[in-house]
């Protein structure tokens, strides 16, 4: 049975909240045969690759948070943060998925493993209006720096205590460069425990530059 590696071994995590992420991934494999949840590859690799991945994002800012993951997908993070919020008993994700047959699946997982968290099936331009307020975003392989911040800067306007948590490749540092240009940002950067190269962004203070 895989457990969590040394490097989350700060998390308190408890045998449930493992055995609810190993009935996801279960879960995730059987879904991932009739639907494209993520590239065929790494389904072997589904543990270390994703929920290892997700978790992570998860130990940069443990405890109950109201969290808005965008562009769910396969649930990743976000699935895997509503899990460790469930043994926080506190604390809520809002997956934002506008695929009906991936937020399908999305409500599915979180039915089985009493995730909390809550699908809202729209574009992620709708989603300001939708949820009023959050606490952090997170995504993973979504898209650039610059449209994660246009994306979720409505709720940065909201709450100036928002961070955003998001999941980045080598080519990090040039995303980074593009948003300077257009924005405002205090940044974390915190190498991937999974993929070398590879980092999570962690941004706060958001503000738009003056054009």
């Amino acid at each position: 049975m895989n457990t969590l590696p040394r490097e989350l071994s700060g998390l308190n995590v408890s045998r449930e909240t493992v055995d609810r992420l190993h009935s996801f991934v279960a879960l995730f494999k059987k879904w991932a045969k009739a639907i494209n949840l993520v590239a065929p590859s790494t389904l072997s690799e589904a543990w270390n690759r994703h929920i290892i991945d997700s978790v992570q994002i998860y130990a940069l800012s443990p405890g109950p948070r109201q969290w808005v993951d965008l562009g769910s997908g396969g649930g990743f993070p976000g699935i895997v943060t509503g899990i460790l919020l469930a043994g926080e008993g506190d604390g809520w994700v809002y997956l934002v998925e506008s695929n009906n047959k991936k937020a399908a699946f999305l409500r599915t997982a979180i039915l089985e493993t009493g995730a909390r968290a809550s699908v809202h099936a729209i574009r992620i331009e709708e989603a300001p209006a939708a949820i009023e307020r959050c606490d952090a975003i997170s995504a993973r392989a979504l898209a650039d720096l610059d449209l994660l911040m246009e994306f979720g800067f409505p709720w940065a306007e909201r709450n100036p205590d928002l961070r955003f948590f998001l999941h980045k490749g080598r080519d990090y540092q040039r995303e980074i460069d593009k948003a300077l240009g257009r924005w405002r940002f205090d940044l974390v950067k915190h190498a991937s425990i999974v993929e070398p190269d590879s980092v999570v962004l962690e941004l706060s203070k958001l503000s738009r530059k003056p054009q």
